[in-house]
């Protein structure tokens, strides 16, 4: 993008007189999707992209506007302007540091040293491994991209990132002809394609396909309360699901967050410490520096079951009265909105045995499913992958069907073990219409009173 950078300079230059702020990203992009249904290849699409946005406050209010055609950036700054002018409004910017900064990912392997065979190659191998016994379908989708980003604005910053991000997911279907039941895992990081090439393909796709087997012969879940482990995954997506959203400074601004006016007040037991870092370079959220040119940095929201800090952009964070977090996140296309980046449990000190030595009836709660949370109300409900038994001890009976669910604030204050384990998981993040990659994870996770869903 250097081509472009005296370009948006004199753009500045020429704007700033009549308004209070600016900025601009530009950024174009090299991408390969595809898609694999039973092993035979169903889509595939390849493409370069360029695009670019120019933001201008005035009076309190932003324009904003965007083009994938860099010979009209003249045309959708008077646009920009136009409609910063056309309205007041309350908008200020938090003080963030002046930035000049050039930062290109790690890639050991570029995405197109790797032919569009050789990539239809591997993921016919995880295919292929995970269709054995009941499993009668699989689906793969695989994705990569190459970036190139510049961030300008008025105060002087200046940053460059280069990233690689590349993903690849496994879904597998297995029936016995009465009951229907999945398996589904995903790899990916913000590297080249020694992501994919340095795993074990085909001990990836086994396990999935294993799983899709194991809970045919699964039994439906109990109902009631339980003593539970919740497996890194799962503990993942209840932090960022039932926690992580509730940090985020937009929606304690919309009155639509159970952790509005708690900060500095105890909401979870004392064991529990939680982060949102985009520095993990291992994260699928890592980011360096976020949207509006702030850098990041590890994030802890709660500190020993202290809520201690919130997720913020210079907007939310102006109306907080504290420092942008560097959390805001999206599409050149989109207006930033405050997101997570790669949001975790600490792990504990505990072994797995250790934690489920003295559980004489409880579940054990692996992967997820998915599942919805109301950050005002502060209640949850997620579907785990599946489930076991805990008896005496020991791990017993699959489950399937297995749900848990709650109110945010005492399932936080029924945490009272934890593994010493740690996993981030890969995925995406979906908030206003606006998906962005996160990791989430944690250790496993043992919570008391739990209550767990099943389907009889």
């Amino acid at each position: 993008m250097d081509e472009y950078i005296n370009l948006f300079e004199k753009v500045i230059e020429k704007t700033i007189p009549k308004v209070d702020y600016i900025d601009i990203r530009a950024g174009k992009g090299n991408s390969t999707s595809i898609l694999m249904k039973d092993g035979e290849i169903d889509e595939i699409n390849t493409g370069m992209s360029i695009s670019a946005r120019i933001r201008v406050l005035n009076n309190g209010a932003w324009g904003f506007a965007y083009t994938t055609d860099l010979s009209k950036f003249d045309e959708i700054t008077e646009t920009a302007l136009k409609l910063s002018n056309s309205i007041k409004g309350d908008v200020e910017l938090a003080e963030s540091e002046i930035i000049k900064d050039k930062i290109a990912t790690d890639v050991k392997i570029p995405f197109e040293d790797i032919s569009i065979e050789e990539k239809q190659e591997i993921m016919k191998e995880a295919s292929d491994s995970a269709t054995f016994d009941n499993v009668n379908s699989t689906t793969v989708g695989y994705g990569d991209i190459e970036s190139d980003e510049l961030f300008l604005n008025s105060e002087g910053s200046q940053v460059q990132v280069k990233t690689s991000r590349v993903r690849m997911a496994l879904n597998a279907t297995a029936t016995d002809g009465q009951i229907i039941q999945f398996g589904h895992g995903s790899i990916g990081g913000v590297k080249g394609f020694e992501v994919i090439s340095d795993r074990d393909i085909e001990e990836f796709g086994r396990n999935i396909g294993d799983k899709a087997n194991r809970l045919l012969k699964a039994e439906p879940a109990p109902s009631g309360k339980f003593k539970i482990i919740a497996d890194p995954e799962l503990t993942g997506v209840m932090i960022h699901e039932a926690l992580g959203h509730a940090t985020e400074a937009d929606l304690i601004l919309q009155n639509d967050s159970i952790l509005k006016n708690r900060l500095n007040t105890k909401i979870a037991s004392d064991i529990v410490n939680i982060f949102d870092d985009a520095t993990i370079k291992d994260g699928f959220g890592y980011y360096p520096y976020d949207v509006e040119g702030v850098k990041t940095r590890p994030n802890q929201l709660v500190k020993d079951g202290e809520l201690i800090s919130l997720l913020s952009s210079r907007e939310t964070a102006s109306k907080l009265n504290m420092k942008s977090s560097g959390n805001a996140r999206s599409l050149i296309a989109d207006a930033p909105i405050v997101r997570m980046s790669n949001t975790y449990l600490q792990p504990g000190d505990m072994t797995f045995d250790e934690l489920i030595e003295d559980i004489p009836d409880g579940i054990y709660l692996k992967g997820s499913r998915g599942g919805q949370v109301d950050t005002r109300k502060g209640i949850f409900q997620f579907n785990a992958a599946e489930g076991f038994k805990i008896e005496n001890g020991e791990l017993t009976t699959p489950l399937r069907d297995v749900s848990l669910s709650g109110n945010i604030l005492e399932t936080l204050n029924n945490v009272d073990a934890l593994g010493n384990d740690f996993k981030l998981s890969v995925g995406f993040c979906g908030k206003n219409g606006q998906t962005v990659p996160v990791g989430d994870g944690g250790p496993h996770t043992r919570i008391i009173d739990a209550m767990v869903g099943g389907s009889n």
